[in-house]
């Protein structure tokens, strides 16, 4: 039985994205614990191939999912479809949640990642938001 103690892994950083993960890989999924500072994410994008789960354990995010806008807060939960915009900024303070996507692919947790065509308008949105 594969079995992890989360304070023995090292946190490392994201090939694609600003954060720091540590993740794991099944038969049918990936998941991470992932880590941003006040202000860095990836820029908006879409999974073509992966669905993804997010529970927001530390921080505040601001979230754009499709054409909806909205804060997420410690407890919440997000369930991301596979192919729909989606986008994060921390706000007042760095974030930490954890993350779980399907299929797993070669495990890379940003293997999926394609950047929405109008990114920095949705960037200007969340960084407007109150």
């Amino acid at each position: 039985m594969p079995h992890f103690h989360l304070p023995d892994i090292d946190f490392k950083p994201d090939d694609t994205a600003p954060a720091l993960m540590k993740t794991f890989t099944g038969e049918f999924m990936k998941a991470a614990l992932v880590k941003y500072d006040e202000g860095i994410a990836p820029p908006p994008h879409f999974h073509p191939n992966e669905e993804q789960f997010i529970y927001l354990l530390e921080g505040k995010l601001r979230m754009v999912l499709g054409d909806d806008t909205t804060t997420i807060l410690p407890g919440d939960v997000v369930h991301i479809p596979r192919n729909v915009m989606h986008g994060i900024l921390p706000v007042e303070g760095g974030c930490l949640f954890w993350s779980v996507k399907s299929p797993p692919g070669d495990g890379r947790h940003s293997q999926d990642y394609n950047r929405a065509d109008n990114a920095e308008d949705l960037q200007k949105v969340m960084a407007g938001m109150k």
